[in-house]
């Protein structure tokens, strides 16, 4: 598991999956979580503005490495 450090007291979930370099823009990251390939914690999450925060793990479908907020 990779740890992705943020700076403020959140980051919205497409930023963190342009941020670590799974999707090149915002309609890919758009796309990924339309389609119901990202886990926010275990749970299928499908809101592009969703906030992760310190302590959470995004997981992406077809991708070996999950990322936790730190």
């Amino acid at each position: 598991m990779k740890e992705v450090v943020i700076k403020d007291e959140f980051i919205k979930l497409d930023q963190l999956l342009k941020y670590v370099g799974i999707a090149q823009t915002g309609g890919e990251s758009k796309h990924l979580i339309s389609s119901e390939m990202v886990k926010l914690n275990g749970i299928v999450v499908t809101q592009r503005g969703k906030k992760i925060r310190s302590g959470d793990t995004v997981e992406v479908e077809g991708y070996e490495e999950a990322y936790r907020v730190k």
